[in-house]
């Protein structure tokens, strides 16, 4: 049986705020919570930006039977591995119903603000190596000394180990980093638009490489709207995500500018729109049946989440887990 989960979007909502949505998820049933982990958001009006290790530990402490993912944090420049290291085993002691560490390679409206030159991919997933090996051995209780091309510790050493172990996943958009994330990660993270295709280029060149266990989350986003100017209401916080030079851009105003000179229908057409339980129930469905996800994080952009928090607890997990 998959468990679901709840994003906690740090880019759309202030810290404080986001604790009561783990409150209320929770009362709705939800199994986990699911936390963004951003230094800048993706526009500069209708944002937020805490830090995600700070709130964990708080949230951990709200709504101690569920389970905490970081969807995900990049262990790579702004945050040595180390560290990182520490604080996921810090949060495993505070969440009583597990953590697991979601990594990723990162983006350049994140470490860019730090003075960091963002690099290609190939660099990253150099670095990504690294910087799991560091990560997992110190997880594991070792005192390291390691030297690296990139990072360097000198017996280093978790003196607050995690409880229970820290399983770490990893955020994969193509084949290479899936069968990457195969190769030295337990977990896969992947969001999903095309559940055949998640299937044939990230799921399976994934599990080729595992010689293990293995684990899943999958993602999908959806705006819960009634029409097109509730669309982009709800899409405030995100609506920079989709503009063009997204990649390269430190700055979320620039990318605020950028989108409101964009038609905000394009934006929305980049989304699935829903207005209702049925319409959410057939966009995840597939990720029970087809993806066999271990765990589906629902992403629901709305101009009420509390109250789409409870109608997705209400009507649309029960019969997502009939689906099972």
């Amino acid at each position: 049986m998959p468990k679901f989960a709840w994003l906690a979007s740090h880019e759309s909502y202030q810290p404080e705020v986001l604790i009561d949505q783990v409150i209320a998820a929770d009362r709705a049933g939800f199994d986990c919570i699911t936390a963004s982990d951003h230094f800048h958001p993706w526009v500069d009006d209708q944002s937020a930006a805490g830090f995600v290790w700070t709130w964990l530990g708080a949230a951990a402490m709200r709504a101690e039977r569920m389970t905490f993912v970081t969807s995900v944090t990049c262990p790579l420049f702004h945050y040595h591995p180390a560290l990182v290291a520490q604080a996921a085993a810090t949060v495993s002691r505070l969440a009583k119903g597990g953590f697991v560490l979601g990594v990723g390679t990162g983006e350049n409206i994140n470490e860019g603000p730090f003075g960091y030159e963002f690099p290609g991919y190939g660099e990253r997933i150099r670095r990504m190596k690294e910087a799991l090996e560091i990560i997992q051995r110190l997880l594991r209780g070792e005192k390291l000394d390691y030297e690296g091309t990139y990072y360097q510790v000198r017996k280093a050493k978790l003196y607050s180990p995690p409880i229970g172990g820290v399983p770490v996943w990893m955020a994969a958009g193509g084949e290479q980093s899936a069968a990457f994330a195969g190769r030295n990660c337990v977990g896969l993270i992947t969001s999903v638009k095309d559940p055949a295709e998640t299937v044939a280029k990230i799921i399976k060149p994934f599990l080729a490489e595992r010689t293990g266990p293995s684990s899943v989350m999958a993602t999908r986003w959806l705006v819960l709207a009634a029409s097109d100017d509730e669309a982009w209401e709800a899409l405030g916080s995100m609506r920079g995500l989709r503009a063009p030079g997204r990649s390269e851009a430190i700055d979320p105003m620039v990318l605020r500018k950028a989108a409101d000179e964009m038609d905000p229908k394009e934006i929305l057409s980049k989304y699935s729109i829903v207005s209702g339980p049925e319409e959410i129930i057939e966009a995840y469905r597939p990720l029970v049946t087809e993806i066999d996800a271990d765990i589906i994080s629902i992403q629901v952009a709305s101009t009420d989440p509390h109250r789409a928090i409870d109608m997705i607890g209400r009507e649309v997990l029960p019969e997502l887990r009939r689906s099972y």
